[in-house]
């Protein structure tokens, strides 16, 4: 049986290395992490189910569930800021240089 090596990353960065992946991958990787978690705390808080969120959202029950459930593969960012738009929150993005 072949042996596997664990790799732990940190940030969204190593993470993107570990893959093989750009910068900018991991920069996008970080930035929805960061939308999905605030939305599926917003949702919690304000005790809303997912066909609420969807119908404030105008998306369907299965995209909303996909997000609180972190499986975002298939969700844009767009919709992830529709749906933070909606539950009454905008992102605020700061640019910095890159390393």
């Amino acid at each position: 049986m072949k042996r596997t090596k664990s790799i732990v990353t940190r940030n969204a960065a190593e993470l993107a290395k570990a893959l093989g992946l750009t910068p900018a991958a991991g920069a996008e990787i970080e930035l929805r992490s960061h939308l999905n978690s605030k939305i599926a705390e917003i949702v919690q808080r304000k005790g809303l189910t997912h066909m609420q969120v969807a119908k404030l959202a105008r998306t369907s029950r299965t995209r909303v569930t996909a997000i609180m459930n972190h499986n975002t593969k298939d969700i844009s960012t767009d919709l992830l800021l529709r749906v933070l738009y909606a539950l009454g929150y905008t992102a605020k993005i700061r640019f910095q240089k890159a390393a």
